[in-house]
């Protein structure tokens, strides 16, 4: 395979541009609406490139665009192929490729392959009989004899995966929504019409994708029930606690071994593209097992992400010890992408209570870590999840479960540009699909850019600094330690090493400083410097950043 490959537009990519990349994903109902409707759309993404452009990162990743009767916000997928009038036109986003590639940014695409929208076609023709040519691509299955469901499999959404069809007089099986039918990956002919998805969205210059409940693709032939967790064993990181989904070990509905072999021809399929991958792996208790089982060697996905740091309480250096030796045991031969927020959880300003100065020491964490990084709209802002009242709710999943949980809403609300502007500058329409926080005005992109210490230069200079050292890019990752509430570790390539501290506290730590021929590095980042005490002083959430260079070259100092 050639070193690189350019698509039908000319935009040259290398084969591991993926590696260390940082993805900024776009929720586009949420961006930047351009014509007035109160929904972000495509030509909005176009109006707002530059300004991704100068984060300096690699990619974008756009959540689902494609023709959707929107039950879930485009996750219900009516064509796969167009995009919906809402958005726009299959125009308007070849104008995305042209402006994102002519700024050397990168374009992945949110791909739903595990369900369809019930208004699909092929679901249309699966359900209206038993021996029509595309009766096999949904997972239909005939009623126990007592008329109940075929298994004790359940929704992520609620109640029972199994929804009745009078025409048909079976169940079909939706992990999520009940509009939302499962496709059947036993039958060759499915596989092979998403294969030709992916051919169509490569072919249009697509640098790859980010693949939505990737381990939820294949289900059990034999439809053998669940078994139950005990209490003690259950964790709430795919679905709320109040969801009875989290009782079951899901060993049969989701992640099954099959599934593999799905996986090595859609990277068939992109590797002439040289184009990359992200999965998305839903598991509450086998989620960094199935991340390295999905990513290692060359010929399966690229890089996955689980849930690890998407839930939960503030990570302690502990914990994010444990996670790092657990990806380090089971995913040594494969890739991570690491995200603190998307448009599934609440933001991590508010999950972990974080004030400005945390937030941005989290943020040099992320981007020292191994592995590939994505962060989410509006957090490179500092945004908090929003308050969203009950009458403004959108998100189905929060009506149902509402007061105990409220939904994904309050991390979906639109971006905020200029304070001074209607909407933020989201909108000029009276109206927007969910109000702008007033909270976030005051976060908003225009003042943060005339605020030097803001949280969005911060990211700025975060994702500078990574691309300035290789061995951040993908280099190995040793002698992580946790001592008190600091966590150090060192990141190493052919050219350089660096030693990484972080204080993870409110509260002031001293280390012993290392020995050795470290250099002070990261300044801009608020790194401390050694001390001639030989001791290291760091402030509440400060790191110490130290390289060493192994080419035998001096390094810069600062």
């Amino acid at each position: 395979m050639n070193a690189s490959s350019s698509s039908p537009k000319g935009f040259t990519r290398d084969k591991d541009w993926w590696r260390g990349a940082v993805i900024y994903q776009i929720y586009p109902r949420s961006f930047q609406d351009s014509n007035g409707d109160g929904v972000g759309d495509l030509l909005g993404i176009v109006n707002r490139l530059p300004y991704i452009a100068s984060l300096g990162v690699d990619a974008i990743w756009i959540s689902p665009f494609f023709t959707s009767p929107m039950k879930d916000f485009g996750y219900d997928v009516s064509d796969y192929c167009d995009v919906d009038p809402m958005f726009g036109t299959l125009a308007d986003f070849d104008a995305v490729i042209d402006t994102a590639h002519s700024l050397g940014v990168k374009v992945m695409i949110d791909l739903v392959l595990s369900h369809t929208s019930d208004q699909h076609p092929w679901f249309a023709e699966s359900r209206s009989s038993k021996d029509n040519a595309k009766s096999n691509w949904y997972v239909w299955a005939d009623a126990k004899p007592d008329g109940t469901p075929p298994n004790n499999w359940l929704s992520i959404f609620g109640g029972s995966g199994w929804q009745w069809d009078a025409g048909r007089m079976q169940y079909y099986l939706h992990n999520f929504l009940v509009e939302q039918p499962d496709l059947n990956f036993h039958e060759p002919e499915v596989q092979e019409a998403l294969l030709d998805v992916a051919r169509f969205w490569l072919q249009r210059g697509v640098d790859g994708f980010r693949l939505d409940t990737i381990n939820f693709y294949t289900h059990d032939a034999e439809l053998r029930d669940n078994p139950p967790l005990p209490p003690e064993a259950r964790q709430a990181k795919t679905a709320p606690a109040v969801n009875p989904y989290t009782w079951q070990d899901h060993i049969y509905d989701k992640s099954r071994p099959e599934n593999l072999e799905f996986l090595r021809k859609l990277r068939a399929v992109m590797e002439p593209f040289n184009a990359a991958a992200v999965g998305e792996v839903g598991d509450d208790q086998r989620g960094l097992e199935i991340l390295g089982e999905y990513t290692r060697g060359d010929d399966l996905m690229h890089m996955c992400y689980a849930f690890e740091l998407l839930s939960g309480d503030t990570p302690t250096p502990g914990y994010v010890k444990e996670v790092m030796d657990k990806v380090a045991e089971v995913a040594s031969d494969g890739w991570a992408c690491w995200a603190y927020s998307n448009h599934d959880v609440v933001r991590h300003m508010s999950r972990w209570h974080l004030d400005p100065m945390g937030a941005r020491a989290f943020t040099t964490l992320m981007m020292c870590l191994r592995g590939s990084t994505c962060i989410y709209e509006g957090e490179e802002l500092g945004l908090t999840e929003a308050d969203v009242a009950f009458e403004d709710l959108q998100d189905p999943y929060g009506i149902r479960f509402w007061p105990e949980f409220k939904g994904r809403d309050g991390c979906r609300t639109p971006m905020v540009w200029d304070q001074t502007q209607h909407h933020g500058g989201f909108s000029e329409a009276p109206r927007t699909w969910l109000p702008v926080s007033p909270d976030h005005l005051s976060l908003s992109v225009a003042q943060s850019e005339y605020d030097p210490g803001s949280i969005l230069h911060h990211y700025r200079r975060a994702i500078a600094f990574r691309h300035a050292h290789p061995a951040l890019k993908s280099g190995e990752m040793v002698d992580m330690k946790v001592q008190g509430a600091c966590l150090t570790f060192t990141r190493k390539s052919a050219e350089e090493e660096l030693l990484c501290v972080f204080n993870l506290s409110d509260q002031p730590a001293t280390l012993d400083a290392p020995g050795g021929n470290w250099h002070h590095v990261g300044s801009e980042l608020n790194s401390a410097s050694p001390m001639e005490d030989g001791k290291l002083h760091l402030g509440p959430w400060q790191p110490a950043l130290m390289l060493r260079e192994t080419s035998g070259q001096d390094p810069e100092q600062e």
